[in-house]
């Protein structure tokens, strides 16, 4: 390899190892899909040892709920809240916003992960096909198919596109307080699904597995697409998806268009 392909893939280059990221994001991606494959694996052969710590799990857990009624409007009310479509009409709104304001890269960012969310989980829960728990006293009834919880799948996923987008205006600790909210509204999602023994635990981890593969995907797509059109390198995780979007997202994207306008006179 020469000099100067060597340097593209190391810090050395002004592209800052753009071979190098893109090396590793994938990486990421695959140490990601992995558990979620060996999940599916050990769920499609209803391997004994994980069909049984499913079931134990879910009857204590609604067991526990069920000594503790008080718990069932909140846990009810929870998962109202962080439903699949909330995620996604907030994520469709924000990218409705992204559009008027201009960013509409980043709008066809978020929308492609989301649809991408979507499709994956109603074609797992065709091909994997596992039944709902059945429980002798249930607390609530869902239709449709158990693995992934999608509750838990699109709440990993709307609630990192949202951050993801918004980093660019946020400062300091607030993007960590962004990240560890996200963080805790996905476990939360999905622990309301296992309670309410509308689904099991394998169901719930295999959603967040797959919601953040699909992010990291994303994300590396769109990471690569910046660097082809020469955009300065940047680490989403910090400093989000397309941070020189700051401007349309703080909805001052007209001003920032009028001062390249002026300056091109």
């Amino acid at each position: 390899m020469r000099d100067g392909s060597l340097a593209r893939w190391t810090r050395r280059h002004p592209d800052g190892g753009l071979g190098l990221r893109l090396a590793l994001s994938c990486l990421a991606l695959f140490l990601v899909a992995l558990p979620f494959t060996g999940l599916v694996v050990l769920v499609d052969t209803r391997w004994g040892p994980l069909r049984r710590l499913d079931m134990d799990s879910t009857t204590h857990a609604n067991a526990w709920v069920l000594r503790h009624r008080g718990l069932i409007a909140p846990l009810r009310a929870t998962s109202y809240i962080f439903h699949a479509w909330v995620f996604r009409l907030v994520v469709v709104a924000l990218a409705a916003w992204l559009v008027a304001q201009g960013a509409r890269r980043l709008a066809a960012w978020a929308i492609t992960t989301l649809v991408a969310a979507g499709f994956l989980d109603v074609l797992l829960k065709v091909v994997i096909d596992r039944p709902r728990p059945s429980l002798h006293s249930a607390i609530a009834h869902v239709p449709g198919g158990s693995f992934p919880s999608g509750h838990a799948l699109t709440a990993v996923v709307g609630t990192a596109t949202i951050v993801l987008i918004l980093l660019p205006v946020l400062h300091g600790a607030w993007r960590t307080v962004a990240w560890v909210a996200a963080v805790l509204i996905s476990l939360l999602s999905g622990a309301c699904r296992v309670l309410l023994g509308v689904h099991y635990v394998s169901d719930v981890l295999a959603g967040w597995i797959i919601g953040a593969a699909i992010v990291l995907g994303t994300v590396a797509a769109f990471e690569t697409w910046r660097r082809d059109e020469g955009r300065t390198p940047a680490h989403p995780v910090r400093e989000g998806a397309e941070p020189e979007a700051g401007p349309e997202i703080a909805g001052h994207g007209d001003a920032r268009n009028q001062s390249t306008g002026s300056q091109r006179h």
